[in-house]
């Protein structure tokens, strides 16, 4: 184990040397010339997407156990240093370079940002600069792997989760946005349209949840069945109002551009999000549970998921329909899911993997000109492809991610430090040192 302590430092090393002497040409690409007003949107969306992230650390810090609210909450915060570094070096390039054949980027086209400045790119950023545009690129990147962790809360090594989102990063990660979001991906050449994530971010990370909670395996406390009690459901609030806030960059500034479909993603997105609130707490209301603000954030976070790939394709009153079916299905799913065997501890898949596959779905349907509702079949039939294809991928290629990592740095933490918390079992902290 000694060697993976200084391996680690030592990467870091190499990478922090190659910045200081590699010397590139930062603007040899140029499209069309800037628009002020895209740069100024596009910074404050860019922004907007990064605080996500944070807001995803509380979403789920609220939801854990009290000894484990320090480690879960790293979980999603350290990934804003790790993603950042990878996507800098090899991310953006295998994600958004020279396709290979509509399924990978050339690692080489922007490698270390090679070529990536102040100039605008003719497809990718034909008003802002493709350096603008891979910095906010660069923050889904972040969210996803961040996605993944609450499906195997409280049980997984530090060390071991930090290999595993490097590996899903490139492995996962770039090749499916490659095909989804670069002008020659096969997927976007099918006709798949995915406006802001809902295939890259949330069925990637949803079926990379689902795989890690099967490998993983059952938490102590969730086999001898003993009831899960929250740490703390203001924070699980405070996290639901910044992703909210969040997901109008995520969403709205998908549209590159400070323009009228930018208005149409920012207004779906709000209404598919207060739907699916509603439905969920009204459904629970129905079944006989007490409407709850775990339920309600839940919700909401359902709608934002659901609405990401079809926000700037569907009609507002679509956007109230397709919140209100993911808010049901999915709560049906996480009801289903625990009375299983299942420990996918925060639902990772029951909200955001059915959450995208829904969107998805609801986006070839509703999708204006050429869903269903419009008469056209041919997108509605490539999502269902597009479908099948992106979750074989995304669940299979990370179950191998997992075994791979777990040959390497155990995936699990022992029984011993499982009991006593990962806060202190993996980072010496604890939350009644803090408060």
């Amino acid at each position: 184990m000694a060697k993976y302590k200084v391996l680690p430092f030592l990467i870091m090393l190499v990478i922090a040397i190659m910045g200081a002497f590699l010397n590139y040409n930062y603007s040899h690409v140029e499209g069309g010339p800037s628009n002020p007003a895209d740069i100024a949107w596009m910074l404050t969306a860019t922004g907007l997407v990064l605080l996500m992230t944070p807001g995803l650390s509380f979403f789920y810090g609220g939801m854990v156990s009290n000894k484990n609210i320090i480690s879960t909450m790293l979980q999603s915060v350290i990934a804003m240093s790790v993603i950042s570094v990878v996507w800098v070096v090899v991310g953006f390039s295998l994600s958004f370079g020279d396709s290979i054949g509509g399924l990978i980027g050339n690692p080489f086209t922007y490698f270390m940002f090679r070529g990536v400045g102040e100039a605008t790119h003719p497809t990718l950023s034909p008003t802002i600069p493709l350096l603008l545009f891979a910095m906010f690129q660069l923050k889904f990147a972040i969210i996803t792997p961040a996605l993944i962790t609450g499906s195997f809360a409280e049980r997984v090594h530090f060390s071991a989760y930090l290999l595993f989102m490097i590996l899903f990063s490139i492995v996962i990660y770039a090749p499916l946005a490659h095909w989804t979001w670069h002008p020659d991906g096969f997927l976007r050449k099918l006709g798949v349209l995915d406006f802001a994530g809902g295939t890259v971010v949330h069925m990637s990370a949803g079926f990379a949840a689902l795989a890690g909670a099967i490998l993983l395996g059952r938490r102590h406390s969730h086999v001898k069945e003993e009831k899960h009690v929250p740490a703390n459901i203001p924070y699980v609030i405070l996290g639901t109002g910044l992703l909210w806030f969040g997901w109008f960059g995520f969403n709205a500034g998908s549209a590159l551009g400070a323009n009228s479909l930018a208005a149409l993603a920012f207004a779906t997105t709000n209404t598919a999000s207060a739907a699916a609130a509603l439905a969920w707490i009204f459904f629970d209301i129905l079944l006989g549970r007490k409407p709850s603000a775990s339920g309600a954030s839940i919700g909401a976070v359902v709608g934002l998921v659901a609405i990401t790939p079809a926000a700037g394709f569907v009609s507002i009153g679509a956007s109230i329909f397709i919140g209100f079916a993911a808010a049901v299905i999915s709560n049906l799913a996480v009801t289903w899911k625990s009375k299983s065997t299942l420990d996918d501890a925060l639902d990772v898949f029951p909200c955001h993997g059915l959450g995208g596959i829904v969107g998805m779905i609801m986006t070839a349907v509703f999708a204006k000109d050429v869903g269903l509702i419009a008469g056209q079949t041919q997108t509605f039939f490539m999502h269902l492809l597009g479908l099948v294809i992106v979750s074989v991928f995304a669940f299979g290629g990370s179950y191998l991610l997992y075994k791979v990592t777990d040959m390497i740095i155990p995936l699990r933490v022992t029984k011993e430090e499982e009991k006593i918390g990962l806060d202190l079992s993996q980072h010496e902290e604890s939350v009644h040192s803090h408060f």
